[in-house]
């Protein structure tokens, strides 16, 4: 019952997740420059995302698994880069990845998406049996009760919807200009001050 209520209410009434972030170029920390956030979950209690579009210095899905003593078996994308989810617990791992993969533990997530944060899984996609899409982060991006409504007035993000293509893609460079793009923006449109009526 209650799913169908989210599903036809607004996005500004039902929540934002399974939905893109998109950081506005005044959004006023560089944390979050030319960001692209995937949210996990929203509700009155605050909000829960991964940047996408963020990967880290240098560390690798084979570092990774090095660090935690798991063998780096056969699979394609052990030389991927890990991202940074956010700047909150940047030493906890997430994996948000397609449902063809064990729902044990899991955070089912709106869109067709799970997060999970085990060691098993690491494991699992380290020996070609994850699922069949995932991206890895550390670290997470949060915000207190109302704190990203907030920051939606101010015109710090836009919002629009989660393109599976778009997370899962290799080319981080170009994610933000990417989500802007379902919107229908150009970036040399945006300017760093916004306006509201």
């Amino acid at each position: 019952m209650a799913k169908a209520e989210k599903s036809d209410a607004t996005p500004d009434d039902s929540g934002l997740e399974g939905r893109f972030l998109i950081a506005m170029p005044g959004i006023g920390d560089p944390r979050f420059h030319r960001s692209v956030i995937f949210i996990c979950a929203h509700s009155d209690e605050g909000a829960m995302g991964l940047i996408i579009n963020q990967p880290s210095d240098g560390l690798s899905f084979r570092d990774l698994l090095a660090q935690l003593k798991i063998g780096a078996g056969e699979a394609d994308d052990n030389g991927a880069p890990i991202k940074i989810g956010g700047p909150v617990e940047s030493s906890r791992g997430f994996v948000l990845h397609s449902t063809d993969y064990g729902d044990d533990g899991a955070l089912t997530i709106e869109g067709g998406y799970r997060l999970t944060g085990t060691v098993d899984i690491l494991r699992d996609i380290a020996q070609g049996k994850g699922p069949e899409r995932h991206m890895i982060a550390l670290g997470y991006t949060g915000w207190a009760p109302g704190q990203l409504e907030q920051e939606l007035q101010q015109n710090g993000w836009l919002s629009c919807d989660a393109e599976a293509d778009l997370i899962f893609a290799a080319d981080d460079d170009a994610k933000w200009v990417m989500a802007l793009s379902t919107l229908g923006i150009s970036p040399e449109l945006l300017s760093a001050g916004g306006g509201s009526a």
